[in-house]
């Protein structure tokens, strides 16, 4: 029986000349990641099992990205641990305010992820990188400690999902709504411990905004990493980025998959994800009429220059509803920098909305964006839960930025076909 893709890139980097679904492996890594939430305890047990030394300066990445600029106390005393462990062991990649961005938006931006790389992050939405065909997944702050002193990791090889893609996403709708879509249709636990394996023709008309996306969420499907087959938008992608030599895998033509999922992309709607689950979605012709206190643009999952174009043109020329408070946040520096210079920051500001550095702060209720009781967030975050973004009886519906941009003029969760 054939490889999937995933299975392809365990063995290479377990020495294997093969591996099978359920088979335990240690292989190598090409990064090790931590933010300044996980990284802390990552440091703690690193030194707490006697390592001195890491397996390679050059492949650790450290992003104080969460609670940065410093919220408290606290969140000063977690990037000063950080900042102490890079300069001791004079780490590469060690990213601060400044000069950081959200991490996931971060790492594949300055090249430091490839095509056919293994890669470990103390942080769920690591699975981002599968975008660009790399094997990457989510672990605990232990798992990182290791990684960053031997170079390896424990794994179980995952059996897949194959998700095999036709047609072409009508206008205004994106890659979030194709993975919103798939978590509906699947559930919050329908991947568990699976491989996404996104595959077709339809995969061509995607673009890499889109697949970093659709990869960064099929965590909330359950999934072990999500994948995409490595084409000529990855490769341009990469170029000028990644500055070494990469692999390209490719599923068999026998690959096991333990089920297939035919979509036509064709066929999608803007679809939003009511509180308290990813699964629980609906198309924006279902929604109904829910007025909204917040919008929030930004994160690991949407922030890109492509959620600040498409949020500009929506917003040009309008004002945001007296009733609601909308944050922008591009997700690095250079995304923050590209939007201002193409116009897209003084479209927000004129508009009547909070443009802030790169953070991660609200997506997980930490700050820039903290609700109250009562109150409801249209987010084009990863994750709406119970509490995620502030108090328990606030709600979060996850949307793409068009439709965040939409109702953030109108006030409630709205199609931006009828307001662009």
């Amino acid at each position: 029986m054939g490889m999937t893709m995933t299975q392809k890139i365990l063995a290479a980097h377990a020495g294997l000349p093969e591996v099978k679904a359920g088979q335990l492996i240690r292989a190598k890594l090409d990064m090790v990641l931590g933010n300044d939430i996980t990284s802390p305890v990552a440091i703690r047990e690193f030194f707490k099992e006697g390592f001195d030394s890491v397996f390679d300066k050059s492949k650790i990445s450290l992003v104080m990205d969460h609670f940065t600029p410093n919220k408290d106390i606290k969140a000063a005393e977690h990037c000063s641990q950080c900042r102490s462990f890079a300069r001791q062991f004079n780490i590469d990649n060690f990213y601060d305010v400044g000069d950081m961005g959200v991490e996931h938006s971060l790492l594949p931006e300055k090249g430091l992820v490839a095509s056919g790389e293994c890669i470990i992050g103390a942080d769920s939405h690591t699975c981002t990188y599968g975008a660009l065909g790399a094997f990457s997944t989510g672990v605990g702050s232990t798992d990182m400690a290791c990684g960053m002193a031997t170079g390896e990791a424990w794994f179980k090889v995952p059996e897949a999902i194959q998700i095999k893609l036709t047609g072409k996403l009508s206008p205004l709708v994106s890659g979030k709504d194709l993975i919103l879509h798939i978590i509906g249709t699947i559930g919050v636990d329908g991947a568990l411990y699976q491989s996404m394996e996104y595959t077709g023709e339809g995969v061509k008309s995607l673009s890499m905004d889109d697949r970093l996306c659709i990869a960064n969420m099929s965590i909330e499907a359950g999934a072990k990493n999500g994948i995409f087959p490595v084409d000529e938008t990855t490769i341009e992608y990469m170029n000028g980025r990644v500055n070494r030599p990469y692999n390209i895998y490719e599923a068999d033509e026998d690959a096991e998959y333990v089920r297939t999922l035919e979509i036509d992309l064709s066929t999608l709607e803007p679809t939003v994800a009511f509180p308290h689950l990813p699964e629980n979605t609906r198309t924006i012709g279902e929604v109904g009429d829910i007025p909204i206190n917040q919008v929030i643009i930004g994160s690991c999952t949407n922030g890109r220059l492509s959620d600040m174009e498409v949020a500009a043109k929506i917003m040009q020329g309008k004002r945001i509803h007296p009733d609601v408070r909308a944050i922008i946040i591009p997700a690095t520096q250079q995304i923050y920098l590209d939007a201002m210079e193409k116009g897209y920051l003084r479209t927000f500001i004129e508009a009547g909305c909070s443009v802030s550095t790169p953070t991660c702060g609200p997506c997980l209720g930490g700050h820039m964006g903290v609700m109250s009781a009562g109150e409801r967030c249209v987010a084009t975050t990863n994750r709406n839960f119970v509490g995620r973004m502030g108090h328990v009886d606030s709600e979060v519906y996850l949307a793409s930025s068009e439709v965040a941009a939409a109702s953030a003029i109108t006030g409630k969760i709205s199609d931006p076909r009828e307001v662009s």
